[in-house]
């Protein structure tokens, strides 16, 4: 079995990992740290604790709260002058998937001679980045241990930069961070580093030995625990099994990259802005069920090891894949996200738009375990709404 795996070097798991930040700074040789965040995240105080522990050390801060969800490429370019003009020799990212994919570019771009537009594609950076260290505040993206960013370049379309390069060099996973986070936002990106797993496992391309393992530890932790993290936010022990299984679920689709669930949620959130653990949910089980007939053995591995005692009366695999795509069904209606497009507040007449959009993402759909097509994405789009 031949295989590449690729991943932070160091990953840091521990309630109030963060307050030790200024040390893993000095390491790093940062004595001028931009923190890249949003207004979110400022607005409830959560930089303070990271502030606190830089200026303990004494690191000096400067502060770039200004990242939006789904970050546009002007977005990018204001952090990139700002990091330029502070004369920054390291980057924090302290939020959701958006600030981190932010702080990677800035990593990354700051003193280059590339332009964002130069970077878009696989392996397009050239040159070394600055010291990186990434803060995840929600258990979904994995976006500290992995090498995308997602950028939006358009109204309604997205573009990616992959690369090594933006793998971090320090994932500090801090669970207490995520204490605060409302239960939508924790069931939908609860929900997107689940469809992580899954589709990482199922990865027709690249999978392989080292993401199966972490995919299946992904998906154990997070279906224990989801449920509580959502009902019950103040478990902190629930809080850290997601945020630990998030990192993982991005480990494994870093490696083994996700396929048509991806696929079809971009458009999602591109044309109508809907948030992408969301949009991943809205689709996930109906690209399940198409893709059943290449992958029923797939899913069954997964239906064996998180529902036990269901698969234990049941004996083939189409099943098994059954009982597996109704747990999700039921899941997502218990952490109470919508299950339909037409709830979200998506028209009918839209179908045929998003379904040439989701056409588009070939970079996914070439991993799918069942190939798809315009028909195809079209029956999922009328099955989900």
């Amino acid at each position: 079995m031949s295989f590449v795996f690729n991943t932070t070097k160091s990953i840091v798991n521990a309630p109030n990992a963060a307050s030790e930040l200024g040390q893993y700074c000095q390491t790093l040789n940062i004595k001028n740290v931009l923190l890249v965040t949003d207004p979110g995240i400022v607005q409830l105080g959560l930089h303070q604790k990271i502030i606190a522990s830089l200026e303990h050390c004494p690191i000096d801060v400067v502060l770039f709260s200004q990242v939006e969800v789904d970050p546009p490429i002007a977005v990018i370019e204001k952090a990139l002058l700002f990091a330029k003009q502070n004369k920054i020799d390291g980057v924090i990212g302290l939020g959701g998937g958006s600030s981190l994919d932010t702080a990677k570019l800035i990593a990354a771009l700051t003193y280059s001679e590339q332009s964002v537009n130069d970077a878009f594609g696989i392996d397009k950076l050239t040159q070394a980045r600055l010291p990186l260290i990434q803060i995840p505040t929600t258990a979904g993206t994995g976006s500290e241990v992995t090498p995308i960013s997602i950028v939006t370049t358009g109204e309604a379309t997205k573009m990616g930069i992959v690369s090594p390069l933006l793998l971090p060099d320090v994932a500090l996973l801090d669970a207490t961070l995520t204490v605060g986070l409302p239960p939508h936002i924790t069931a939908a990106t609860g929900i997107d580093a689940m469809v992580h797993a899954i589709e990482a496992y199922t990865s027709c391309i690249k999978k392989n030995i080292y993401s199966d393992m972490l995919a299946v530890q992904a998906l154990k932790l997070m279906s224990q625990s989801i449920k509580t993290a959502v009902h019950q936010g103040q478990d902190l022990e629930a809080r850290s099994n997601m945020m630990l299984g998030a990192t993982l679920a991005g480990q494994a689709f870093a490696n083994a990259p996700v396929g048509a669930v991806h696929a079809l949620a971009y458009p999602l959130g591109g044309q109508f802005h809907i948030p992408h653990g969301l949009s991943n949910s809205l689709v996930l089980p109906h690209v399940l069920r198409f893709n059943k007939s290449a992958a029923a053995h797939l899913y069954a591995e997964l239906a064996d090891i998180i529902l036990p005692e269901v698969c234990s009366n049941l004996v083939s695999d189409d099943e098994k894949t059954d009982a597996f795509i109704e747990y999700l069904e039921n899941l997502i209606i218990e952490v109470g996200l919508p299950n339909t497009l037409a709830s979200v507040g998506i028209d009918q007449g839209s179908l045929d738009s998003l379904t040439k959009d989701a056409l588009k993402q070939e970079r996914l759909l070439v991993n799918n375990p069942k190939p798809m097509n315009e028909a195809d994405i079209l029956a999922i789009y009328q099955a989900a709404f």
